[in-house]
């Protein structure tokens, strides 16, 4: 039986059709994949399903009556509930006044509270009210979210990007939630770059390329290298290096201390660690364990003793990070409208904040203009950036085109070393490969590469040595050939002094 029934949407925007004539249907109880490149259109269509665009043209047909939503109140109050990739969470806030934050008619604290103690010991999403939202780790926040949701009584719950910041642990428990939801007749609409868990999780995925439904098929049935080019039109390619030497270390991290930045940051302690020319060292650790911390201490954002860190010999914990640049350390947070890009800049303006100082794009106080256009015009054509061109503003980007362009400013500025914290976050399967086949090259051409990811496969593909954070403190690097996800898991949880003896053994 159809829930949901899309007929010939159209949305156009200036300059670009961000969905043409695209038409499916979503059975109930059906846990249906929305597969697609960035810039595929997949983030319009699920905000006119939620009533944050209207459509051009087509038709919507809800359990079949028609289905117009104005805006999101409308949806919800037609069953529809979204969790978005980016969580709109106050962290001062307890989860019980965060919900109700959420909520049209929140009843009184008391009968909420209990209200969200039965939901989540229902689904097995257990959460206490009572927690502060700053306290609590990336899945437990992703929870607040879905049980806002649930408490609605959804008939259609989309998800966008829901494993991101997940353990493999946390993704098995939102996975057993999907399924108990499903079979209580609840539809999941599920977007996700991640196709094994497509495979693993639904029963039916639409794949769109350039705003067109392009195919259909049961991901149970399908390769994932198979739904990867349907989404993107050709085959895709495999990241690889052509050999591999390694030279003397370039970054040394000794001793790293650092006081949390903030009531909800976390204290760096006594890092050690070291990375060679032409070496990927591979980070991993579940969000909110310090990464962004250690990121900023190696960028320069957050100064340390001078000792801390050296590059090529020479003490940089204290300087700034324009200073790091000009002498070879770039970096790239995990952040990227309003950290790595200013949102309501132009690429070309986004290109030359980074670059300004590395490619001598400015000169005797006046800046280069033509040379930072041509910079950001080589990022938008080396790195495949869909965008009309170097004016357009950053907010503009798609999440994915945006990743992409700030991957693509720092490794083209061919750093000595390049710090990156989750290079391949939201984008699809054929601009991650690319992109790391892009961190690979750079470290094949001599650099040192850090690459901070939640996503282990990726640090298992391309990194020689892999290392945990877990709550400030980094775990003894050991070589990634023949890591398995048991022994990753205890390194993840903070098993450390059991780490070290198998390192000395």
């Amino acid at each position: 039986m159809t829930l949901l029934d899309l007929q010939g949407l159209t949305k156009a925007y200036p300059g670009v059709v961000a969905n043409s004539d695209i038409s499916f249907a979503i059975g109930k109880g059906q846990i249906h994949a929305l597969l697609g490149e960035n810039g595929a259109g997949k983030s319009t269509l699920v905000k006119t399903i939620y009533g944050l665009v209207r459509p051009d043209a087509g038709t919507m047909t809800l359990e079949g009556a028609p289905f117009t939503p104005t805006d999101p109140r409308a949806a919800r109050a037609a069953g529809i509930a979204m969790v978005f990739q980016h969580f709109s969470l106050f962290d001062a806030l307890t989860v019980a006044e965060n919900i109700a934050l959420g909520m049209e008619n929140p009843p009184k604290q008391r009968e909420l509270a209990q209200r969200i103690r039965e939901v989540s010991e229902n689904y097995g999403l257990p959460l206490s009210p009572d927690r502060i939202v700053g306290d609590l780790s990336a899945g437990e926040r992703q929870r607040v979210e879905i049980i806002r949701c649930l408490l609605q009584d959804p008939k259609l719950l989309i998800m966008d990007e829901p494993t991101s910041v997940l353990t493999p642990q946390e993704v098995e428990i939102l996975f057993g939630t999907l399924r108990l939801l499903a079979s209580e007749g609840t539809s999941i609409l599920y977007i996700s770059h991640k196709l094994e868990e497509i495979r693993a999780l639904c029963e039916h995925a639409t794949v769109l390329r350039l705003g067109k439904v392009v195919g259909t098929c049961d991901p149970r049935e399908t390769t994932s290298r198979d739904m990867a080019e349907l989404m993107v039109g050709t085959t895709l390619m495999t990241p690889k290096r052509d050999g591999e030497t390694l030279g003397d270390d370039v970054l040394v991290i000794e001793g790293l201390t650092a006081p949390a930045p903030h009531q909800f940051g976390t204290a760096l302690k006594n890092i050690c660690v070291s990375v060679k020319s032409g070496e990927v060292l591979g980070i991993g650790g579940v969000a909110g364990n310090g990464q962004d911390e250690l990121v900023a201490a190696l960028s320069g954002e957050m100064p340390v003793d001078a000792t801390m860190v050296t590059l090529d010999g020479q003490a940089i914990g204290d300087l700034d990070p324009n200073t790091r640049r000009k002498i070879g350390l770039c970096a790239a947070p995990e952040e990227r409208n309003g950290h790595a890009a200013a949102p309501d800049m132009t690429l070309t303006e986004n290109a030359l904040m980074t670059a300004k100082t590395r490619l001598g794009l400015s000169k005797n106080g006046f800046l280069d203009w033509p040379s930072a256009r041509d910079f950001a015009l080589s990022v938008i054509e080396g790195f495949d950036v869909r965008t009309p061109g170097p004016e357009t503003a950053a907010r503009a980007l798609s999440g994915g085109n945006l990743q992409k362009f700030v991957i693509g400013r720092e490794i083209l500025q061919k750093p000595r070393v390049l710090v990156v914290n989750q290079p391949t976050w939201g984008v699809d399967a054929s601009a991650a490969a690319a992109i790391r086949q892009a961190l690979l090259d750079l470290a094949g051409e001599g650099s040192a590469v850090v690459v901070i990811s939640q996503d282990l496969d990726e640090i298992l593909e391309i990194a020689d040595r892999f290392a945990a954070l877990n709550e400030g403190t980094l775990s003894p690097a050991v070589p990634t050939a023949g890591l398995t996800m048991e022994r990753i898991g205890l390194m993840l949880g903070g098993a450390h002094d059991m780490e070290a003896a198998h390192v000395e053994a």
